[in-house]
């Protein structure tokens, strides 16, 4: 057995208010923060929210011991300790551990694979993939269950849920709990300050940009060595918008279909980020660092756009300067009157096949897919869940706000997660970056990375 660590840039008909997610992986394939049992009793039936729900007491008391596993990113950990803590106190009788942290997801592997895993986990961050965990039959078969089961407000999960869980041959295994959407940041208090206009389209991205180039600010920074922040953000964004909004292309390109490659939609995408090249609004520093050294230069207005996650305030909580205000929008390679592009990714929970404690681990499910704790999700973690919900009177950030209302609004183009080939992957992000430093033409973009995908094929 393997884990691999997850690369979606980094699955949403969307949604809003917020469980968890890491963040440097943030279910996507960032890096890990800096890189990043007895069993109960029983509980209430799929349909009927158990005890530890707080259903009351017709359902059955949960007991035992109780293992979760989440892995602390970008999105921290003020959330699951609170979640687990409420359930906790619904449960008294429930013995609760928490196993968490940076690196959990290295650290437990060894007891994945001798068979003795935590009962539940969160499936985010370096060092675990949730295909690969099903594919190794890690993972309990919730198909049947999750059909009926309701959460602790009676409402069924299924219903809440802003994008369905992914489906292996047909079967359920693993739950989307965050929804993270790829996107561009900017300061307003900034763009304020300056007399900057925010972007809303390609054009208008363009146009202030040179206004940007002339007041002395580089417009744009990416994270060279993790090219799947650009490609997450603007490539692929700008491909389904190039191909009239039909996200299908990029689907076809996770299944090695060449033709998809070839298609026109690419090259026009390629050439908008040739234009940006072109007026000299990349930061040529962009090609040689990492995440956090991209985003410390953005956050210290050195450049005043960065692509990149939901995950970014959160991440870079202690090194945000006094009055800074994050404006986000999901896409800005779409054309003047063209819709928004969200491209998303999710971050899953499931129930180990081999934990000592299913039932528990299912009305920890029951409980924490509610519209409250969604909402508390957005305020604590700064990114929106998996569940749909209104957080506009919420407490949460208001680029969060902004971001659930792109999500939900029907002029967005929503792309659901979608994983490519490794190998295709890496191609695709080495030839963006070659790209960006004039090393190569679009043309050659294709030729580079259809000739990896004809390999992948065989």
């Amino acid at each position: 057995m393997r884990f691999n660590k997850k690369i979606t840039a980094l699955t949403m008909a969307l949604l809003l208010v917020i469980l968890t997610l890491a963040a440097c992986g943030g279910g996507s394939n960032k890096e890990a923060s800096n890189s990043p049992s007895g069993s109960a009793q029983s509980s209430a039936p799929a349909s009927q929210p158990a005890s530890p729900s707080g259903s009351g007491d017709t359902a059955t008391k949960l007991t035992g011991d109780f293992e979760i596993q989440y892995f602390v990113g970008g999105f921290g950990d003020k959330w699951w300790k609170k979640v687990i803590a409420d359930f906790q106190a619904a449960n008294p009788d429930l013995k609760i551990k928490q196993s968490a942290g940076p690196k959990i997801n290295d650290q437990n592997k060894p007891r994945w694979i001798g068979g003795n895993p935590p009962d539940f986990v969160y499936i985010d961050g370096a060092g675990i993939n949730d295909r690969q965990m099903v594919e190794d039959d890690l993972l309990e078969d919730l198909t049947d269950w999750i059909k009926t089961a309701k959460n602790i407000d009676g409402e069924l999960i299924t219903d809440l849920l802003a994008q369905p869980p992914q489906q292996y041959d047909g079967k359920t295994f693993n739950i989307p709990l965050v929804l993270n959407s790829w996107g561009v940041f900017w300061d307003k208090k900034l763009f304020a300050d300056k007399g900057w206009t925010e972007p809303t389209d390609f054009n208008s991205f363009m146009e202030v940009s040179e206004k940007i180039k002339a007041d002395g600010v580089t417009p744009f920074i990416h994270t060279g060595k993790y090219p799947y922040y650009i490609n997450g953000a603007i490539l692929f964004p700008a491909i389904v918008a190039a191909n009239n909004n039909d996200y299908s292309i990029l689907q076809d390109m996770a299944a090695n279909k060449v033709e998809a490659f070839e298609k026109p939609a690419v090259l026009t995408a390629l050439n908008k980020i040739v234009q940006m090249r072109d007026k000299g609004f990349i930061d040529k520093a962009s090609i040689q660092i990492n995440h956090t050294d991209s985003q410390m230069l953005f956050l210290q207005h050195k450049d005043a756009f960065i692509p990149n996650g939901l995950w970014l305030p959160n991440e870079m909580s202690k090194d945000i300067p006094e009055g800074f205000d994050f404006g986000f929008i999901p896409s800005i390679t779409h054309d003047a009157g063209g819709k928004v592009v969200a491209n998303t990714s999710t971050a899953t929970v499931a129930v180990a096949k081999k934990g000592k404690n299913k039932e528990a681990a299912k009305a920890f499910l029951q409980f924490i897919f509610s519209k409250a704790q969604a909402s508390q999700w957005a305020e604590l973690s700064g990114a929106p869940s998996n569940i749909k919900g209104d957080i506009s009177s919420s407490n949460a950030p208001n680029f969060v706000k902004d971001a659930a209302k792109y999500l939900t609004d029907a002029n967005t183009v929503v792309v659901p997660t979608i994983t490519y080939n490794a190998d295709v992957d890496k191609a695709m992000m080495d030839a963006t970056d070659a790209l960006t430093i004039k090393t190569i033409t679009p043309e050659e973009w294709v030729k580079r990375v259809t000739d990896v995908v004809k390999k992948a094929s065989k």
